[in-house]
């Protein structure tokens, strides 16, 4: 970098890799869909295909049953689409906790979504520590074309940290293991949202 030039803010570094993300997110869904055809009598390769073609109201309708079943993939795209407010009402709280339950089987993507959350308050107390942990569980599974926009934002985020905060972020990814599919604790069954698509 020459002198003249001013170093990208972390914002600007966080928006660019969340327009990648969406980017990367959206041909994930779609080739997971194709992958994942057979599976689930076809709900799994409709829903992907419908999210493909922007039809969230579909997606969402078939996806939220194959979540509550404990798809790890399904509840990741179900908290996007309650994050985003694609074809059910937007809800930060929510969508944090379908990724947590797909994070907790050890989905990268909802691994890095969940660490987001933790990072910037959205559904979830902001938790730099949680926030890193996940981060650096979704830098390690991810596939290639996924990993360095984890590794970045993971280590974005580290330079908002202490060496305690980093040291106990590592020793709780250390500890972390994949849990069985499940879904999200009854606790929030009873808000007043449903999950109906609009």
């Amino acid at each position: 970098m020459r002198p003249e030039e001013t170093p990208p803010s972390f914002l600007s570094i966080t928006r660019r890799a969340a327009g990648a993300l969406a980017l990367m997110l959206a041909l994930v869904f779609a080739l997971t869909g194709q992958a994942l055809a057979g599976g689930k009598d076809g709900t799994q390769s409709r829903a992907y295909a419908a999210y493909a073609k922007g039809d969230y109201v579909t997606a969402a309708a078939l996806l939220i049953p194959l979540a509550w079943q404990g798809d790890a993939k399904a509840q990741g795209m179900v908290g996007y689409l309650y994050e985003n407010g694609k074809g059910v009402p937007q809800d930060f709280v929510v969508a944090a906790q379908w990724y947590g339950c797909a994070a907790e089987q050890g989905d990268p993507t909802a691994q890095y979504l969940l660490g987001l959350a933790y990072d910037k308050g959205r559904g979830v107390p902001i938790d730099v520590v949680l926030s890193q942990k996940w981060l650096i569980l979704a830098a390690a599974r991810a596939g290639k074309q996924e990993r360095d926009t984890f590794t970045r934002i993971r280590d974005a985020v580290a330079t908002k940290m202490s060496r305690a905060q980093i040291a106990a972020a590592q020793e709780q990814a250390i500890l972390w293991m994949p849990a069985p599919p499940y879904v999200p604790q009854p606790l929030w069954l009873n808000r007043p949202r449903s999950f109906t698509p609009f």
